[in-house]
């Protein structure tokens, strides 16, 4: 029963990280720059496409800008911490040229 209801509880991008492991580090990995940068990219993608049909959703404008500076830092804290990390994260999510 209580398995049922984590499983329900799973965002469409936490399914989606489901599939694609490159970003882990290990199996049971939630808390590693990589994981977080990559379900934020996720989450910033679905509230992107939110906004273009709800414009006038300033909670979700701010909530927005909010994942994009968290996520900033985070592609900042890996980059200065682990070069080649970064460019493997920065190149597979494509957000540095």
């Amino acid at each position: 029963m209580a398995e049922a209801k984590k499983a329900a509880k799973k965002t469409p991008a936490k399914k989606a990280a489901v599939k694609e492991t490159w970003y882990k580090r290990h199996d049971s990995d939630t808390g590693s720059p990589e994981y977080q940068i990559f379900l934020m990219t996720e989450k910033i993608t679905m509230l992107q496409a939110h906004l273009k049909v709800n414009h006038k959703d300033y909670d979700a404008k701010r909530s927005l800008l909010r994942l994009v500076a968290r996520r900033r830092q985070l592609l900042k804290y890996l980059k200065n911490n682990n070069l080649e990390r970064y460019q493997v994260v920065a190149k597979k999510m494509g957000l540095k040229a």
